[in-house]
């Protein structure tokens, strides 16, 4: 059963449902918090759904089926061997999505962010979002957001669930304590990558007064005197992390006076929280550098429209599925300011590509091009492949490359020094023909060119990056292959599965019965 079709069978049981309730679509909205249009969506079998969000529905119309979730984990079959062709636009940023998500909080006005991502992460956002009264609802047949904040936030309806299910929550606190002498948040989570201390954040924010303790499953903050106009002295992050950067950020936004970060990340994400807290009123000088000065604005009261970037993680994965099926495949709207090291990485490693005139998205910033990537034989680098902060190579591209090695004549490091156990994910791809040997937590040796990938099936690791990485190798190897539990992948990406298909892959996502 395609995705599709899933949903429309969903859709037609809530449409049942509501009817013998004796409820309009209206009405159903207004107990679940969004909008008729919504639910017609909902209906249609047009919009996708958490099994969180079936949970709210099933409870409201009495219906055992929907409050289940029926069918469990979504699964992946790929009929791999097949060559790809066309045109592939890249879709807007994830980490953008979450990062806007977050700085709306700042604005009591109407925020509308323009075709957003309707992935997973924002869906866990929306619930944390709505659950604090925030009105959040689709705006008819688009993928615009819109979000109008509620007079005063009550944290104390907070839902937890969904806020353990995300570390994105963690970004909630610069906005928050702007609202509140203390509060409580709970913990995060998000993909398995190791331990990710929180305290660059927690150091960071102290010099707006905040105080945080972790205990019995939540964040505790306390919120001191945050200076007033007084100037404080400039920050300096102890890691050129993006998320850091972006909770300062926030909490710089609403402070009466000028904040100096040093060390701030200068990535794609951070530049679109920094044009989109310009037009808040906020200034803010250095975009792009390592140091932002930010002179806030104490009250923020807007109605705002923004677009966010594309994204250049997207791009690099489609990048990599030209690769392994040996496919010449032409990737639209790629933000070529945050590709450039790895294309020209690629181009050592031979390459070949065509490279359309730049454009502007619509953000009205971020440099975009065509890329046109042609089939053609690879040799593996001289140098080992690490990540590095922007502008190097970035960390969420790196796990494509290992898959790009596996294609290239020789042998490759890849080193992943940023997280303590994605490198061990790669080995997965041994699977399915692959060569990687784990030398430790943080490096792999691959060797290439594959001889010949091999259907299989695998359990999607349980980080976004390394997910994909298996399902491209499936695409490339004869036969069927089952991707099981991809739950991650629809984290970070929409649609993917059916825009994959659009290009000529065999792709059915399906539950066990």
């Amino acid at each position: 059963m395609t995705e599709s079709t899933y949903l429309s069978r969903i859709g037609t049981l809530i449409r049942d449902a509501r009817r013998h309730k004796g409820l309009t679509q209206s009405e159903l909205a207004d107990l679940l918090g969004t909008s008729q249009s919504a639910i017609a969506r909902i209906e249609q079998g047009r919009q996708n759904l958490s099994l969180e969000m079936l949970a709210r529905i099933g409870e409201k119309l009495d219906s055992e089926f929907v409050a289940l979730g029926h069918g469990g984990p979504q699964h992946l079959r790929i009929v791999g061997g097949a060559k790809l062709s066309g045109s592939i636009p890249v879709k807007t940023s994830k980490n953008a999505a979450v990062g806007l998500l977050c700085a709306s909080l700042l604005n009591k006005g109407r925020t509308t962010l323009r075709n957003l991502a309707r992935i997973e992460e924002v869906n866990r956002i929306i619930e944390v979002l709505t659950s604090l009264d925030v009105k959040v609802r689709w705006l008819p047949d688009s993928n615009d957001l819109e979000i109008v904040p509620p007079a005063k936030i009550d944290l104390s309806s907070i839902d937890i669930a969904a806020g353990r299910r995300t570390r994105t929550i963690i970004m909630f606190l610069g906005p928050l304590l702007h609202e509140f002498d203390s509060f409580q948040l709970p913990y995060a989570g998000g993909c398995d990558l190791g331990t990710r201390t929180v305290e660059p954040h927690l150091s960071a924010l102290r010099a707006f007064g905040l105080d945080v303790m972790a205990t019995h499953g939540f964040y505790e903050a306390k919120v001191g005197d945050v200076r007033g106009d007084e100037e404080i002295p400039p920050i300096v992050l102890t890691e050129r992390g993006d998320t850091v950067t972006e909770n300062v950020l926030f909490a710089a936004a609403r402070h009466d006076g000028t904040t100096i970060i040093r060390n701030a990340s200068p990535n794609y994400m951070v530049q679109d929280v920094c044009f989109f807290l310009q037009k808040l009123g906020v200034q803010i000088e250095g975009i792009g550098t390592t140091t932002l000065t930010v002179t806030g604005v104490k009250d923020i009261d807007v109605d705002v429209e923004y677009s966010p970037s594309e994204d250049p993680i997207e791009a690099m994965s489609l990048i990599a599925a030209a690769v392994v099926t040996q496919s010449e495949i032409t990737i639209e709207r790629a933000p070529i300011e945050f590709l450039e090291i790895e294309l020209a990485t690629l181009t050592q490693m031979g390459l070949n590509y065509d490279v359309s005139p730049e454009y502007v998205a619509a953000n009205g910033h971020t440099r975009l091009v065509d890329l046109t990537i042609h089939p053609g034989p690879l040799r593996a680098p001289i140098d080992k492949v690490a990540p590095m902060a922007f502008p190097g190579l970035n960390i969420d591209n790196l796990p494509f490359f290992a898959l790009i090695a596996a294609m290239a004549e020789g042998t490759t490091m890849i080193h992943d020094w940023v997280y303590e156990n994605r490198a061990i994910y790669l080995t997965e791809l041994n699977k399915v023909g692959g060569q990687v040997q784990l030398l430790d937590p943080h490096r792999v040796m691959v060797t290439g060119p594959v001889p010949k990938w091999r259907a299989a099936e695998v359990m999607c690791p349980p980080a976004l990056r390394p997910g994909v990485v298996i399902l491209l190798a499936m695409l490339a190897a004869p036969g069927t292959s089952v991707l099981r539990n991809v739950y991650v992948i629809n984290r970070g990406y929409e649609d993917l599965a059916e825009r994959l298909n659009k290009l000529g892959a065999t792709i059915e996502t399906f539950r066990d019965i």
